[in-house]
């Protein structure tokens, strides 16, 4: 028994959704003759099967005598495959000289096909770079966000200042408190000093009035003096002229051998002016003490009435200044509210920012999550198929010097093998983001029956 295998891969990429897919169709026939002596003796039932889904297509023939041919066209998400399988019995060399013209046409189709592989790579290349320009253009790892940054930045300018203001605006609401409260106590001050004030003018006023009553009780009884010492001259003239008429009827002329008695009359005079003075007196004391206490009261209301007008003045002043910090307040109170309702308003629109722009982070970031395990994805089967080209490529220089002569048929022929790998790779992603990453590699090979 003898067996040939030959296998040709080739990769084709699928783009973008957005993209049409490029898938390769290769090898529209199959090969018409692969021996024309030692196959054509026995009848040969070809069989053409395809499969749903993957756009394959498998045509084989078998003998009886035991040579028999297989190839198989297949195109799917990974790439592009055709299998050759030759297997022949009995002599091979027998078998050598009536298959050198059909592997030799073979081989010119093969290297045919090898330049179409090279031309479409080159293509699948060209496309790449495409992509790679599309992407740089209008790809979400290339997007700029400076522009936002630009904005974020004038808003935590704004944002900075109105706080500054509010700050600026607080401390000099304090400052204004402060100050009201510093009138407040001014105020609350001479507004006991006024009333101390006004106290002692009711108080002033009431001596006024006492001392007034004193002089008019003073005059009262100085009238009643007056008239009694003018009722006293009269009853003392009265007497006077009794006596002398009395003393000129009697016609009477006593001497007294005696001493000469006091003159009555003198005597009275000298009662008189000893009186009239010391009522002088008592006058002239009690109208310089009524005008002391006048002058004195006087000055006392002029005084208190300038403190009174003063207190007035710096109270009038006191509570301008007062209504004027209180409007002032107000004022401040009111930009203070329309400042916070500011701040409020930027720092809702500023969250409402950010929670886009995190959106549009965690969207960015699963969509580099997938374009990542898409790139490591096409680059394990590029690898995988890299290694199948290898094998191809050694293949087809063992198959170029079967056709040239310089290796034998019985030397080149191995037998048939099957290689499945099955590669399982785990990613743990947490918001997005790539956190373990597994790979499970099982391989097997057996022979092909």
């Amino acid at each position: 028994m003898v067996s040939f295998h030959f296998r040709v891969f080739f990769l084709f990429v699928f783009f973008f959704p957005s993209m049409h897919r490029v898938r390769l169709g290769f090898l529209g026939r199959l090969i018409d003759q692969l021996c024309q002596k030692g196959m054509s003796a026995t009848s040969r039932a070809p069989t053409i099967h395809g499969g749903a889904g993957g756009n394959r297509i498998s045509i084989s023939s078998s003998s009886r005598m035991g040579l028999g041919s297989a190839m198989g066209v297949g195109s799917g998400a990974g790439g592009f495959s055709s299998s050759i399988q030759v297997s022949a019995s009995g002599k091979s060399a027998d078998i050598m000289g009536n298959e050198k013209f059909a592997m030799q046409n073979l081989n010119d189709r093969l290297a045919n096909y090898l330049e179409t592989v090279r031309n479409l790579e080159q293509a699948n290349h060209k496309l790449e770079l495409k992509i790679k320009e599309a992407l740089e253009k209008s790809g979400p790892d290339f997007r700029d966000y400076s522009k936002y940054q630009v904005i974020l930045d004038d808003l935590r300018k704004k944002v900075f200042d109105a706080t500054t203001e509010n700050a600026r605006l607080v401390l000099n609401i304090d400052n204004a408190r402060l100050a009201a409260d510093d009138f407040r106590v001014k105020y609350e001050s001479e507004l006991a000093i006024r009333q101390s004030v006004e106290a002692d003018i009711v108080g002033l006023r009431k001596l006024i009035d006492d001392t007034n009553m004193s002089r008019m009780n003073l005059e009262s009884e100085i009238e009643a003096l007056k008239e009694e010492l003018i009722h006293l001259k009269k009853n003392h003239e009265n007497e006077v002229m009794e006596l002398r008429n009395q003393i000129a009827q009697s016609g009477v002329h006593v001497d007294v051998d005696a001493p000469k008695g006091q003159d009555l009359s003198q005597i009275m005079a000298e009662i008189r002016a000893k009186y009239e003075k010391m009522a002088q007196k008592n006058q002239e004391e009690l109208k310089a003490w009524h005008e002391s206490q006048i002058t004195e009261v006087q000055v006392q209301v002029t005084e208190s009435s300038t403190a009174l007008k003063e207190a007035t003045s710096l109270m009038t002043e006191t509570r301008r200044r007062y209504q004027g910090l209180e409007i002032e307040l107000q004022s401040a109170l009111s930009l203070k509210a329309s400042l916070e309702a500011t701040l409020r308003d930027i720092e809702m629109r500023h969250s409402m920012e950010v929670e886009k722009y995190n959106a549009i982070i965690v969207r960015l970031q699963e969509e580099l999550t997938q374009i990542r395990t898409n790139i490591q994805q096409n680059s394990r089967e590029y690898e995988h198929l890299l290694n199948i080209k290898v094998k191809l490529e050694a293949e087809i220089t063992q198959y170029r010097r079967l056709l040239d002569g310089d290796l034998k048929l019985e030397d080149a022929v191995d037998p048939k093998t099957v290689q499945t790998k099955v590669v399982t790779v785990t990613q743990t992603l947490v918001d997005g983001k790539i956190v373990s990453e597994s790979k499970d590699v099982k391989s097997s090979e057996k022979l092909a029956m």
